[in-house]
């Protein structure tokens, strides 16, 4: 079958001398999923961006329907039929969910009927009702999800690029988008380029892969003669080691208590939490999204305003503000870390040393650029952050290498408390790896730390308990040697009754499940 798309030795250099692509060769065809795969920094941006019309090639060629081209603006590959749906979906929140799937029109289309009519046509074809009248900054971000597809759909594309359209869903919405993608593949012939970091939907999804690493394609195979090992070592170049389980760190029988909450809640979020999280010790929170896992989070933090009840660290009760919780030892890092743990327009840098101005400043009141370079360097040295100097932008780092900088920039404060909220969501395998590690490091050396995941086999990884999540409330807890990742899934579901066990959830909640 002749490939609908093809990159021919496609290269990208940027002014600043960066090489993203060093000659990549790609096909797409019609009614097949084309899985991209690639560390963060491997050049999947970069191509998605110059297939989309966003950037131009520096050489090679791109070549649509047999003929080559080079797309002006992402507008012009539009127009010829290739629709890209990004991972931070770029819909118009105060708009109806109809005026955002057919936002690239012209014209007083939205009191034409015949839109409407088109729309009610879309859902019929999909199979997956939405209310066109609906307010998008209403909707789950699984519903904004499937409005992305419906306006990639809305413009006749032939070729849709999907850009981790299911990093931040839950399993059921996950699964809505996956028969979207069989039925837009099998059935209407559409080609689609999708791009993931879940290694068992690629497996589960796609057709066949490419893998890039270091802006070279790497791997070009058909996906039903591989299996994750063989992409994960793709990807990194080198074999990665599953982690192991992790046994319990050695600690005194009374190692001290560096958290305490007492009645900690959030009227309408969080039902009442007491716990304590020692020296040493990672505890897991596992829940589906909207279970109040990061409510919990940012209660403690002190970024909730509603919150009641009692933080304690180190034995020291805390007033209820983030300035109050960073003072104290706390640090958290959030999920969204372009909007909450980064300033986007900072270098490496800036954003490295914000929480520790005075330890980089002259008699801890004038910031020196000096030390703080020399901060920024050695940020990107002990995580093996990916960048060409302390200056570049933290917009301009690749995901996982982002997510570092996050992480990093607590690091040189005297913090006793790590909150991370899903620390490994839409990065690679490797940089997953590195995190986790960094988990464990942070628990050896005496930190009490608290991980939110929604990769329940990461928790298992790396807790040495698990407090598992729904609606607001600590429903169970066990011990991570004794539980498994379905006995998770069942708890955080709903799925499973409370048993004898879960009585220890009372030293926890407050309540009995």
């Amino acid at each position: 079958m002749d490939a609908l798309l093809r990159f021919e030795r496609v290269e990208k250099v940027f002014p600043n001398g960066t090489v993203a692509l060093r000659g990549v060769d790609l096909e797409v065809e019609r009614g097949k999923v084309h899985g991209l795969l690639g560390a963060n920094g491997a050049g999947k941006s970069t191509l998605i961006k110059i297939l989309s019309g966003a950037f131009a090639a520096s050489g090679g060629r791109v070549v649509w329907r047999g003929e080559a081209v080079q797309w002006a603006s992402p507008r012009a590959a539009n127009a010829m039929g290739v629709a890209t749906i990004h991972q931070h979906i770029p819909l118009v929140p105060t708009l109806s969910v109809l005026e955002n799937v057919f936002l690239g029109d012209a014209g007083r289309w939205r009191r034409d009927p015949a839109y409407r009519a088109r729309f009610d046509a879309l859902c019929e074809r999909i199979g997956y009702a939405l209310d066109g009248d609906a307010l998008v900054s209403d909707l789950s971000i699984g519903e904004r999800q499937m409005v992305a597809i419906f306006q990639a759909l809305g413009t006749g594309a032939e070729l849709i690029v999907m850009d981790e359209p299911t990093a931040s869903l839950a399993n059921e919405e996950r699964e809505i988008v996956y028969r979207t993608v069989r039925h837009l593949s099998r059935v209407e012939g559409k080609a689609i380029l999708f791009v993931s970091h879940f290694l068992d939907e690629v497996i589960a999804l796609t057709d066949c892969v490419t893998v890039l690493r270091d802006g070279v394609a790497v791997m070009h195979a058909d996906t039903a003669s591989l299996d994750e090992s063989r992409i994960a070592e793709a990807i990194a170049g080198r074999e990665i080691v599953a982690l192991e389980r992790a046994t319990p760190a050695p600690r005194a029988a009374h190692a001290p208590v560096l958290l305490e909450l007492d009645q900690l809640a959030s009227a309408g979020k969080l039902a009442p939490v007491s716990m304590k999280v020692a020296a040493g010790e990672v505890v897991g929170i596992a829940g589906l999204l909207g279970s109040g896992r990061s409510e919990l989070l940012h209660a403690i933090f002190g970024a909730d305003s509603q919150a009641s009840g009692e933080v304690r660290v180190a034995g020291r009760a805390i007033r209820r503000s983030t300035g109050a919780a960073v003072e104290a030892g706390i640090a958290l890092v959030p999920e969204d870390r372009m909007r909450q743990g980064l300033i986007p327009l900072f270098e490496i840098w800036r954003n490295t040393t914000l929480p520790a101005l005075d330890s980089v400043s002259w008699r801890r009141w004038l910031p020196m650029r000096e030390r703080e370079t020399r901060r920024g360097e050695e940020a990107i040295r002990r995580l093996q952050i990916k960048a060409q100097s302390p200056d570049e932008l933290v917009t301009e780092l690749s995901g996982g290498n982002a997510q570092k900088v996050t992480i990093a920039k607590w690091l040189f404060s005297d913090v006793k408390v790590f909150l991370l909220d899903e620390p490994t969501a839409g990065i690679d395998i490797g940089a997953k790896t590195d995190i986790l590690l960094l988990v464990r490091e942070l628990a050896a050396a005496g930190k009490a730390v608290i991980v939110v995941s929604s990769e329940f086999e990461e928790l298992l990884a790396v807790s040495e308990r698990i407090i598992v999540m729904r609606d607001g409330r600590c429903m169970a807890t066990r011990a991570a040697q004794a539980t498994s990742e379905h006995e998770l899934i069942l708890l955080a579901g709903g799925r499973a009754p409370a048993t004898q066990a879960d009585e220890a959830t009372v030293a926890i909640s407050g309540e009995k499940t």
